[in-house]
């Protein structure tokens, strides 16, 4: 039977083919998967966003990102929220964003949070929701280890990527590549930093998001790093990524924080290119030590991985993509959490029925029964 299912996304940040975020590509590709199965897909997001399904716009915002900013989109994004529940009988409604908890849904539709960020970045409460109709899972076993004590969570979904639209036959150059959100916790001046004791050319790709940690960072310490052989190229789209990361020697990913998991990672093993990546999070669980890239613990041992790197198979990289990240993967479990979640939900609300009926029954007969 054909679901109808509301995907919340971060208000500030579009979804859609060239989405940047981790959480905004994953929704995407959730969307794209329900419209191909017949199912009606509606998204929430800001204007801009390019969903397949059907777009409940909420206000775009291209300046500086304040609190009062960040209140004014989370009202938006709960009045959009509540439309899109009024205009449509949705089945389940799936938040993608870090501050879902600030426009929950009323009502007792299931409602499904996916913590695509580390667990500490969420305040505590999310863990132990009491609604019998609100529901948290992670994306990966570390993510999911890190959760705090007693956490009210479903088994995680580990992420998966476009397998098929990042296959290209293009010939590798001699150079690495960072890519993602330039900010302090990807640590992406340590990657300049291994790739210019390496003597390897490199190309920055990402995004400076108008936050004012972000901005200074990038002036800070990404620019003075920045030469003739270590460009800083900008946002990359899917097709500039795709070439980016085909031609590329390897990757680096030199995360400062605990990575719930690794798009960029998954997506470079696609494109036949190995990943050298700190071992914080999930990416020990992405990366295969000496198969699919390097798992190395400091820019010594980076820099010497950048060295080693063209011994590692390319076609081990692809395939360790195909059998482990796929999105038609991921998004098969979901699916199939969607359906489980929604039984679940009508069993409690036909439970909760009949025992109102029940009692209802009692007091009616108590009622009726004369006096002693």
């Amino acid at each position: 039977m054909p679901l109808t299912v509301i995907s919340v996304a971060y208000p500030l940040t579009p979804v859609g083919p060239d989405a940047v975020g981790g959480s905004e590509q994953i929704l995407t590709l959730i969307d794209s998967a329900l419209v191909r199965a017949g199912h009606r897909s509606i998204v929430v997001a800001c204007e801009g966003s390019d969903p397949q399904g059907t777009l409940v716009p909420t206000p775009k915002w291209d300046g500086d990102l304040t609190e009062e900013v960040r209140s004014w989109a989370q009202e938006h994004h709960r009045i959009a929220i509540a439309e899109a529940l009024r205009r449509w009988d949705a089945d389940i409604v799936h938040m993608h964003s870090l501050d879902f908890y600030a426009y929950m849904p009323a009502g007792d539709v299931p409602v499904l949070a996916t913590l695509h960020l580390p667990p500490s970045w969420y305040p505590s409460e999310v863990f132990h929701f009491q609604r019998s109709n609100w529901f948290v899972n992670c994306v990966s076993r570390s993510e999911a280890e890190a959760c705090p004590p007693g956490a009210r969570t479903l088994p995680p979904i580990e992420n998966g990527v476009d397998i098929d639209r990042l296959t290209a036959n293009l010939r590798k150059c001699d150079y690495a590549l960072a890519l993602g959100r330039i900010c302090p916790e990807k640590g992406l001046h340590l990657a300049l930093e291994a790739a210019e004791r390496a003597g390897m050319p490199m190309l920055l790709a990402g995004e400076v998001f108008k936050y004012e940690s972000h901005v200074e960072y990038f002036n800070s310490e990404i620019m003075p790093r920045l030469s003739e052989t270590r460009r800083f190229i900008g946002a990359a789209g899917l097709r500039a990524k795709r070439r980016l990361m085909t031609k590329a020697r390897c990757l680096l990913v030199p995360s400062l924080v605990s990575e719930t998991s690794s798009l960029v990672a998954m997506e470079s093993m696609a494109c036949g290119t190995p990943v050298i990546a700190f071992p914080n999070g999930a990416l020990p669980e992405i990366v295969e030590h000496g198969v699919t890239g390097f798992i190395v613990n400091s820019v010594d041992e980076m820099t010497t991985a950048l060295r080693a790197v063209r011994e590692l198979d390319p076609e081990a990289c692809r395939r360790a993509a195909r059998e482990r990240f796929s999105a038609e993967r991921m998004t098969s479990r979901y699916l199939r959490l969607y359906e489980e979640l929604i039984r679940r939900c009508m069993l409690a609300r036909n439970t909760k029925k009949e025992l109102t009926a029940r009692v209802s029954s009692i007091w009616e007969l108590q009622a009726e029964q004369p006096p002693a």
